[in-house]
């Protein structure tokens, strides 16, 4: 059956094309199985929170009839502003309008946040753009700029808010810098959510076509409730596609955990266990709540453009197993840099099992994609990113986290990163164990190898499932390295950060690209040997090797402009002076991008073997291929286009050189 909203209808009607609805809830309330909700054109003010469960074979399907021409919105706007001082104006607004949940009274804080907890989940939009929350209202109409900003000339646009218990209202104070709030588009945000079932297990819902922006979101840590603006809430088989995310005061799409009244920011709340401890509990309680394959996960995320959110783009704790990202444009994440803490990232995703992340263009993002935890079974592949870093003008946020490609952590793999460009100053954030690197194009450090982690006991599972099979520390190692490039593009010096919680002490980082940081790690020869295999074993006397360094190979990489292997390498190239000036270029050209660079003269007739799944093995301690998710062999026989590798292999991620690719 077909349901038609219209919010511009003439009246309220019954879902048919001659009286549809105004709203999309009204649809979703009575969606089954097989059902189309198609929705015209327009703002749609409200939450919209689908009851009924689509099938496997009968998706219940939501649609804007005109691309991105339906706007969901957590936001209302404005027309009541009052002149105050200068360039500031005020408005108030009743608090019963909020209902249960003020935006305004609600702090960002929870678990894993790290910066000041001083902002609210509210926040203030001049023509589609976030303004920034002052702190007092002396602040606000000063409207200087925020030096942590990535984006400071619009820093200077400020809000801030507070309460009169008086009148039971809520004040917003805003400094539109000589512009009238009432002549422009100016919206607040009012809703925690736009699009998202408030019970679980209610799988099988396909959402296309639509804007969906600016909600209330609250910080949404792993070892509590993960909301966003649009999310499946702990269910299975959703497909988002085609839509545009963006404004979330913290995350845009939401894949991720369940609400967990007895877990739920525990450590924020009552202290007395670490969060680490807490997000064992998380992942053991998960069994009970129904976290298996059968039930959970299994999203599809693609062709999305998922922008200017402060938390994350994409996040999810457990629930976006076996999940597939494909072919999103994710950018601009958290460059206000307001909030700060161990969520942020383009994609941040905790247990991402069995999770396909492709053909994703990610960039100028705090972090690109960050997996957190159980990166079992996933594989990033054919991503092009770049501008993940802080802009040299930006102070950096106390609390606020490093930048970086790709961040894998405390995990035991297999982790597959292959065919992917990586721009950025620093590629790889390596606290984490069992990663295998097949034919990338790598410009930036990798850092925090072999660190990073402490004692953190982190659960592996059953190949290919959620259930637990055990729980180990990170011993690092256990990676791969084959037929990558690496690039001495940015500065070599280490980079420097003072310690939030100690001024006195100063963290260094690496930024010498190349495979050097693991010149300590053994080779796998070296590592077996530790083991007599023809005497009995002795427990106490292996102790040091069962909580040693794991084992790692490189083999048939380029290092160039400085770039430096590891010692052990096997058939490696290295050049590090170039005969003329080594050119990495990402050139855009009418949205489309192009790499010029001159790196194949100095590769040139090197060339490397064919790598597969029985050339990487198993990562160590889940005994695991790296491999499918259905179990088969990979063979890198494609390149980031997907185009055909033959028999002669070259490093990389394209299987014929040219001096300008068109990347996208």
């Amino acid at each position: 059956m077909k349901y038609y909203v219209d919010v511009n209808a003439a009246r309220d009607g019954d879902g048919s094309i001659e009286r549809p609805f105004k709203r999309i809830n009204d649809a979703a309330k009575v969606a089954r199985p097989g059902d189309e909700i198609l929705v015209a054109p327009g703002i749609y003010r409200e939450y919209v929170d689908p009851v009924h469960s689509g099938t496997e074979d009968a998706r219940i399907t939501y649609v804007s009839t005109t691309p991105l021409g339906a706007v969901i919105t957590g936001a209302e706007q404005v027309k009541s502003w009052k002149h105050y001082k200068d360039n500031v104006w005020v408005c108030r607004i009743p608090n019963s309008f909020f209902g249960d949940y003020n935006p305004y009274t609600t702090i960002v804080y929870g678990d894993w946040y790290f910066a000041t907890p001083n902002k609210h989940t509210g926040c203030v939009y001049l023509n589609d753009k976030a303004m920034y929350e002052a702190t007092t209202l002396e602040e606000c109409i000063k409207g200087e700029v925020y030096e942590c900003s990535w984006v400071p000339e619009e820093s200077i646009y400020k809000w801030y808010t507070e309460q009169d218990p008086d009148t039971d209202e809520t004040i917003i104070y805003a400094n539109f810098q000589g512009l009238n709030p009432n002549e422009e588009n100016v919206e607040i945000n009012v809703r925690r959510r736009c699009f998202m079932p408030s019970k679980t297990g209610v799988s099988y819902i396909t959402v296309r076509g639509f804007k969906i922006d600016k909600a209330a979101t609250t910080w949404a840590p792993p070892a509590a409730f993960q909301d966003g603006m649009i999310g499946p809430h702990w269910s299975k088989g959703w497909i988002i596609e085609d839509c545009e995310i963006s404004n979330s005061k913290c995350a845009g799409i939401s894949l991720g955990k369940y609400y967990d009244p007895d877990n739920d920011h525990y450590f924020t709340n009552k202290h007395v266990k670490s969060p680490t401890q807490m997000e064992r509990d998380a992942i053991c309680r998960g069994q009970y709540h129904g976290w298996l394959k059968e039930k959970v996960g299994s999203h599809i995320v693609r062709r999305c453009n998922i922008h200017h959110c402060e938390q994350g783009g994409i996040i999810g704790r457990m629930g976006a197993v076996f999940s597939i990202i494909e072919d999103n444009h994710i950018h601009h994440i958290n460059n206000m840099q307001e909030l700060g803490g161990a969520e942020v990232a383009g994609i941040k995703l905790h247990a991402a099992i069995d999770v396909l992340m492709r053909r994703n263009h990610i960039h100028h993002c705090t972090m690109g994609i960050w997996c957190d935890w159980e990166a079992q079974g996933t594989r990033i592949t054919q991503n092009l990113l770049h501008d993940n870093q802080r802009p040299p003008y930006a102070k950096r946020l106390e609390g606020g986290m490093n930048s970086q490609d790709l961040f894998v952590e405390v995990s035991h793999g297999p982790t597959l990163i292959d065919n992917n460009i990586l721009l950025s100053d620093v590629s790889v954030r390596f606290a984490t164990q069992g990663v295998a690197m097949v034919h990338n194009l790598i410009c930036g450090a990798f850092t925090a190898v072999g660190g990073g982690t402490g004692w953190r006991y982190t659960p592996y599972h059953i190949p290919h499932r959620t259930e637990v099979m055990g729980f180990m520390t990170i011993l690092h190692g256990d990676d791969r390295f084959y037929n990558n490039i690496f690039i001495q593009k940015w500065p070599s010096e280490d980079y420097v950060i003072h310690n939030d919680h100690d001024p006195e002490r100063t963290i260094r980082e690496n930024r010498l690209a190349g495979t050097h940081t693991f010149d300590e790690y053994p080779t796998y020869d070296e590592w077996i040997a530790q083991f007599d295999f023809t005497q009995r074993p002795n427990m106490r006397a292996l102790e040091p090797v069962h909580f040693g360094h794991l084992p790692v190979w490189s083999e048939g990489n380029v290092y160039l402009n400085g770039a430096k292997p590891w010692k052990k390498e096997a058939n490696a190239l290295v050049v590090e002076k170039a005969d003329q000036e080594l050119k990495v270029e990402l050139v855009e050209k009418d949205g489309e991008y192009y790499l010029r660079t001159n790196i194949f003269d100095y590769i040139k007739d090197f060339d490397v073997r064919m790598i597969n799944t029985e050339v990487l093995g198993k990562a160590f301690e889940p005994e695991q291929y790296f491999e499918n998710a259905d179990g088969t062999p990979i063979r890198f026989d494609s390149d980031y286009f997907g185009n055909h590798r033959g028999l002669q292999v070259i490093p990389g991620p394209f299987a014929s050189p040219s001096d300008e690719i068109k990347v996208l």
